[in-house]
């Protein structure tokens, strides 16, 4: 048994700043941190989908590499939208998972799980892309493998959630080749995604494609077609991916510490007891 611990879109600030004007994101990220500490067992890495900053901002890179090196397992993460690419190249760039050049893909080991991650980033823009060469290099890494269970990991999600506004910036380029690929490797047992600050999920591929919520500020849950781009201060939360015998189950995990655990122990004179 293994777990791996998902977090997503901090939007880490320059000290003092909060995200729009309201979000405590920095104290968010803290306390992201230790309740990733406080899990036991503890997991055997850490995926983060993107996201990591506000603005890309070199203050900002600095700010989230010190939370991460609070951690005692190693932390694997791809850039989202907020991200700006040669920046977070440079904050990760001694850990060796990523390339010296190019886009941002690559693939490594966490136990027996293989963890592809997926640069969908478009400078300047808040949509995401899949390119020609990070598609080759998916179907690539995918066939060199066929009997190792995967993780495939992105920002942008490769499908409608039905919010509106976060659906018009999603992944826009590349999506039908992404499904194709997936499907010809069964060994992909998670599609895994951020930038919808939601717990969401819809069948991918033929595997399951999951959205992780923010360990910040989530994205309010409004269906109505012209729902206006809002958030709410709805509590942080974090994906922990249980594999045993093969599989991964997963559960939805919270940031915050909340009243319990009580036993489920009645009394003798508990009203209804039989």
């Amino acid at each position: 048994m293994m777990l791996i611990a998902q977090i997503t879109d901090l939007h880490i600030r320059p000290h003092g700043m909060l995200a729009y004007g309201v979000s405590e994101t920095n104290l968010y990220a803290e306390h992201a941190i230790h309740a990733l500490l406080r899990l036991d067992p503890r997991p055997e890495c850490v995926i983060v989908t993107g996201d990591l900053t506000d603005c890309g901002l070199v203050e900002e890179y600095e700010i989230i590499r010190t939370l991460f090196d609070r951690l005692p397992m190693p932390v694997y993460c791809v850039p989202g939208n907020h991200d700006r690419r040669e920046e977070f190249r440079s904050t990760f760039a001694d850990l060796d998972y990523l390339p010296v050049s190019g886009l941002l893909d690559f693939v490594t080991s966490c136990g027996p799980i293989r963890i592809i991650g997926l640069d969908t980033l478009v400078p300047g823009e808040s949509h995401g892309a899949l390119r020609p060469e990070t598609l080759s290099f998916l179907s690539d890494t995918l066939a060199a493998a066929p009997d190792a269970p995967t993780l495939v990991m992105l920002h942008h999600p490769p499908f409608e959630t039905g919010i509106g506004h976060m659906d018009r910036v999603g992944l826009l380029e590349g999506v039908a080749e992404f499904e194709r690929i997936i499907a010809d490797h069964p060994q992909v047992q998670r599609v895994l995604c951020g930038h919808v600050h939601r717990a969401t999920q819809t069948i991918f591929g033929g595997t399951l494609c999951q959205i992780a919520p923010s360990v910040a500020h989530q994205v309010a849950l409004d269906l109505t077609p012209d729902a206006a781009s809002c958030f709410v201060l709805e509590a942080p939360q974090f994906l922990l991916h249980r594999f045993s015998q093969g599989r991964f189950v997963t559960h939805t995990a919270q940031v915050e510490r909340t009243p319990g655990p009580f036993l489920f122990i009645l009394p003798d004179d508990y009203p209804g007891r039989n």
